[in-house]
């Protein structure tokens, strides 16, 4: 899923690419960190207010009252890339997602598209834990499309209004 939002390449890096942005995006879903060797309780609402770096954990629970602290499915994922884009070097992160449910991998992509824009892409590769990957992985390329389009709606609107508060300054 590829969509061109009206931020340059680093300011669009800064929105899409950090998890603390998605609990905006997807329905029903609150988003915490761990950040292995940091101090305090296991996982956070992203403790220390830094930006996400390689190695963090990010655990994604998805439910009816999950943002209230209620369980759901759980998404954990591992950062095993997070490269910023550098000129016309898009920018790449890669989320390893680790169970208990779902393996595969996430991916985004942020290049810039001309004056004041970024392509974003976003894709996941997706299956069920216990069944083979084939087996389970049309019904998450369906499930996952629905989520990426909206997801990608709402990213596309949150830039819309920092181009709009940007330029208004």
């Amino acid at each position: 899923m590829s969509r061109v939002l009206p931020l340059d390449a680093d300011r669009a890096w800064d929105l899409v690419a950090d998890a603390r942005h998605h609990t905006r995006w997807v329905p029903l879903t609150r988003v915490d960190l761990h950040r292995p060797g940091s101090t305090g309780p296991g996982w956070q609402r992203w403790p220390d207010g830094s930006a996400p770096q390689v190695g963090d954990e990010i655990l994604a629970v998805s439910g009816p009252f999950a943002r209230q602290g209620a369980p759901g499915l759980v998404d954990r994922m591992r950062i095993e890339r997070f490269e910023q884009p550098l000129g016309a070097v898009p920018g790449v992160a890669v989320f390893v997602k680790l169970g208990p449910v779902l393996l595969g991998t996430a991916r985004i992509e942020v290049e810039a598209a001309g004056a004041g824009t970024a392509r974003v892409s976003w894709s996941e590769q997706v299956h069920l834990r216990g069944l083979p990957p084939r087996a389970t992985r049309w019904l998450g390329a369906l499930l996952l499309d629905v989520m990426l389009r909206l997801v990608m709606t709402r990213a596309n609107r949150e830039a819309r209004r920092l181009a709009t508060q940007q330029s208004a300054v």
